[in-house]
């Protein structure tokens, strides 16, 4: 058994944000709060910026019951950021900034980048000498983390995606002109997302084409299917991920050279719009081109409580392994079977093979043509996105957690 370790614990969330990741950090900050070993809790502002900047919030000054509203409420409420350590100064000042306020366990919660910055963190501490365990906890909508079966986060953004999907699906058909949509779905390289769309099936609604990023898009081959389902059933719904590509490896999605973020990832957008376009040219039909945008990964109301409830236990376990003597991890989810019934079971994975490592949808999830997915993806995604989430409720609205964040 580890020895037991006294000290304060720092929380940081980081990259995009989700509709459940406060969740996990109500894993994260109740379980620290109750810990004897755990002396406080402070939340950085703005993830690993605010420990560089010594902008730390004492989160046991907070209301229990407005943390507790943290499992309701969308996007990172600490503040969230991109950046990428590179600097030996940026690493000597998270050194001392630990030792001032005695930080001896560090939770941060984010995707692939975050991880790295986890892994980077943990290495450095330790050949500092300076005893601090280290848990990474995950997030992303884009359900890309290896390492675990799935990432707290996508289930959610799966949900509001394939209940988009079908009233998108209904909307289409209320004319008696026909329609070509094309529904623009986040996700860079990994087509977990798109792919969800096909969860509108279920409901009458499916999508006729579905197109990942896995798989090198053709101009010709899409326009060529939009026009003939289209002039074969008077309407055609299309789900595209942002981030197709051709088979040279450029994005389709033109805008994807006018920004990147800090870890010069592409910001893509915009890739709905042209596509309606080149279709419009080729078919002369009505065309609408629908970007979902953000509201995939804050859309809160559509949260499944299966990804409330995965995500609270994400931030929970990270803070019990800590504990425990864990350190340099990341909490990964494993699933399980009970009486066969789905179950989540938590497997910690070392930090150095999830950090910067991307976790695609597999060949043999999608079909042999490219443009959908199998019923292996569905069965896989379909207990992520089971339950609704209860919430208080103030003047017909969602009542989000109002915290006020004292300095330390």
């Amino acid at each position: 058994m580890s020895k037991k370790l006294i000290g304060a614990c720092v929380f940081g969330q980081s990259g995009g944000p989700t509709s459940v990741i406060n969740a996990s950090a109500y894993g994260v900050i109740k379980t620290a709060l109750d810990a004897p070993e755990i002396t406080k809790v402070y939340g950085a502002a703005h993830g690993i910026v605010g420990v560089l900047n010594d902008t730390l919030y004492d989160l046991g000054e907070e209301d229990p019951a407005e943390l507790e509203l943290l499992l309701n409420t969308p996007s990172s409420e600490l503040g969230s950021c991109r950046y990428k350590l590179n600097d030996e100064k940026d690493f000597e000042r998270i050194l001392e900034v630990f030792k001032k306020y005695d930080v001896r366990y560090f939770f941060y919660n984010g995707g692939n980048d975050s991880m790295d910055t986890c892994n980077k963190i943990s290495a450095y501490l330790e050949k500092a000498g300076y005893e601090c365990r280290v848990m990474g906890v995950p997030k992303t909508i884009d359900n890309d983390l290896v390492g675990t079966d799935h990432c707290p986060g996508f289930g959610s953004a799966a949900k509001f995606i394939a209940t988009t999907a079908a009233e998108v699906y209904k909307d289409a058909r209320v004319y008696n002109t026909g329609t070509i949509t094309i529904m623009e779905v986040m996700g860079r390289h990994a087509g977990w997302l798109a792919g969800a769309a096909a969860l509108a099936g279920l409901a009458g609604s499916p999508p006729d084409f579905i197109y990942l990023p896995e798989i090198p898009f053709d101009m010709d081959v899409f326009l060529h299917n939009a026009e003939t389902v289209y002039r074969e059933k008077g309407n055609c719904i299309v789900a595209v991920s942002e981030g197709i590509s051709y088979a040279d490896g450029k994005f389709v999605a033109e805008a994807e050279v006018s920004a990147t973020d800090g870890f010069g990832h592409a910001q893509l957008g915009g890739l709905a719009a042209l596509l309606a376009a080149r279709v419009k040219q080729k078919t002369g039909a009505k065309v609408r081109a629908i970007e979902f945008s953000l509201l995939q990964r804050c859309g809160a109301h559509l949260a499944s409580q299966t990804d409330i409830d995965e995500a609270f236990l994400a931030g929970k376990s990270a803070v019990e392994y800590a504990i425990a003597g864990e350190s340099g991890k990341m909490v990964g989810f494993a699933r399980e079977s009970v009486n066969g019934a789905y179950k989540c079971g938590i497997a910690l994975q070392p930090l150095t093979i999830t950090a910067n490592a991307e976790k695609t949808v597999p060949r043999e999830w999608i079909d042999e043509a490219g443009t959908n997915v199998t019923q292996e993806f569905i069965d896989y995604v379909l207990p992520l996105i089971q339950g609704e989430n209860t919430r208080k409720v103030e003047n017909g609205l969602p009542r989000f957690a109002r915290l006020k964040k004292v300095l330390a």
